[in-house]
């Protein structure tokens, strides 16, 4: 299958793009041309501006391919740029959790339709789930619904997270820096670098169409997290009201994503904490 992948080149996307080799995929990566990758001469380049119109067509226009991966549509424009410009049969689209507007245990993809939503064509903005929802329905201004796929995750996390947003318990915690912290009993959903990338690229050869969730079983609070952070250095986490505010702020309950859908084709996601204690304790290493 002939596969052109936007992005691809740190995260999650190096898993991803390695599945997609192991399985004989003929793999073309488009980026801006920034980072390094290790794949050498099992995948082909290409160097453009996703953003630029005229840089799409010139670049990855001139032909049809079997499936586009877009891990970096962020908001409508980045889908009309690129989906204006390149034609596609299949379209999977790296969406996120944040479309939901409620948060609840047990989310299902039903709870947000991108058909339903009033379509905005809008740039890249801060409001992060607004830009998700709308990248999702301007997919189907080009493409039939089921053409499209869109994978949501919850926050990703892994040893080559660049977010640092879980090193952020770790260094305040070793460095005695007071945290704020809206809820730190809420029970918060996350998935696995390896197993964000290897769920994209498992994707590639399954005929699921529509949004799916991808999501760890289990759940952990950043109580939880700063407890094992107190333990690694035999000291307290101090919690302020005038302190950093922390990464994770604005979750609360129990917030988990129904993955049925995901299961019923195949695919098993791991046990959150047959991971994460082990990858605290190896951020604290890094």
């Amino acid at each position: 299958m002939k596969i052109l992948v936007i992005g691809g080149t740190r995260f999650f996307g190096i898993p991803m793009v390695e599945k997609l080799l192991e399985a004989g995929h003929d793999v073309t990566i488009a980026t801006r041309g920034r980072n390094s990758d290790p794949f050498e001469d099992r995948a082909a380049r290409m160097i453009l501006d996703r953003n630029d119109a005229e840089s799409v067509k010139r670049t990855a226009g001139t032909e049809t391919w079997d499936l586009i991966i877009d891990k970096v549509a962020y908001a409508s424009n980045d889908v009309r740029s690129l989906l204006e410009n390149v034609k596609c049969r299949r379209y999977i689209q790296m969406s996120s959790c944040a479309v939901y507007r409620s948060e609840h245990a047990d989310i299902r993809e039903a709870e947000y339709d991108p058909a339903r939503e009033p379509l905005i064509w809008m740039s890249r903005s801060e409001d992060y789930a607004l830009g998700k929802r709308q990248a999702e329905r301007a997919a189907l201004e080009y493409l039939k619904p089921e053409q499209c796929v869109f994978v949501r995750y919850p926050v990703v996390l892994g040893e080559h997270d660049y977010t640092k947003r879980l090193r952020f318990y770790i260094d305040h915690v070793r460095e005695g820096k007071p945290m704020q912290i809206d809820d730190p009993e809420a029970q918060m959903s996350f998935i696995h670098e390896k197993e964000a990338g290897e769920f994209l690229a498992f994707l590639a050869d399954h005929p699921l169409s529509g949004a799916v969730n991808g999501s760890c079983c289990g759940t952990i609070s950043t109580a939880e997290i700063i407890r094992e952070a107190e333990r690694m250095y035999g000291r307290q986490a101090l919690m302020q009201e005038t302190g950093d505010p922390a990464p994770y702020n604005g979750s609360h309950g129990t917030v988990t994503y129904n993955t049925e859908k995901a299961e019923a084709a195949g695919f098993r996601f791991s046990n959150l904490h047959a991971w994460i204690h082990d990858l605290i304790r190896t951020d604290r290493e890094i």
